[in-house]
């Protein structure tokens, strides 16, 4: 069974993010996130001013989330489902997690001004993409882009983090939460045999 880049992200969401944020467990997680919920009732993401980031700051951190999950014809893109609210929201509610960002941040356009004399947000999608494809793959970066590949986990940890603990995520995950089923019908063997698993013989 092959995963498309979607459901792989899927995968990683809050687990991902809990161990990509020093001395983050998932409590920590889920209590920023519950916050982000709560504070969703009273002013939709979309509207949120960034308290941490910076406005440049923030702008390519929706170029980055969206690159990372667009739009499809299933659901909106990151930036639809609150994603650079939540960030932002969650660099202010842990520790440990603003600092690697923001020099991330800071790194992504020391490189594309070096290499195109523009920050990252001025650069055309082809140029955007080629760089990015260039740290997506820690095992595999080029040698003095390490730094690169690191702030490029986190930010795409966080992008699944926010997206899928978001509505629009949840939609898309198909989730239907605590409702009463008629029947199931199991985990399908191909889930089973990904988890090394099979049913027994009957």
């Amino acid at each position: 069974m092959t995963l498309t880049r979607r459901e792989s992200l899927k995968l990683m969401a809050m687990a991902a993010l809990a161990t990509t944020i020093p001395g983050c467990g998932p409590s920590d997680v889920e209590r920023a996130t519950d916050r982000v919920v709560k504070s969703a009732g009273q002013l939709p993401l979309a509207d949120r001013e960034p308290t941490v980031l910076s406005r440049h700051e923030y702008e390519t951190v929706k170029v980055l989330v969206d690159l990372i999950i667009p739009a499809d014809d299933q659901s909106g893109s990151a930036t639809d489902a609150g994603v650079p609210a939540f960030i932002d929201f969650i660099l202010e509610e842990t520790d440990g997690i603003e600092e690697p960002l923001k020099e991330g941040l800071a790194w992504l356009d020391q490189q594309t001004t070096s290499d195109h004399s523009s920050s990252f947000i001025t650069l055309d999608d082809s140029q955007q993409t080629a760089f990015l494809d260039r740290i997506a793959w820690p095992d595999d970066v080029e040698p003095g882009l390490e730094e690169g590949a690191e702030f490029f986990t986190l930010i795409r940890d966080l992008t699944a983090s926010g997206f899928w603990s978001s509505k629009i995520g949840v939609d898309d995950l198909g989730y239907a939460g605590n409702t009463p089923q008629a029947y199931w019908e199991g985990c399908s063997h191909d889930a089973m045999a990904h988890l090394g698993l099979e049913y027994p013989a009957s």
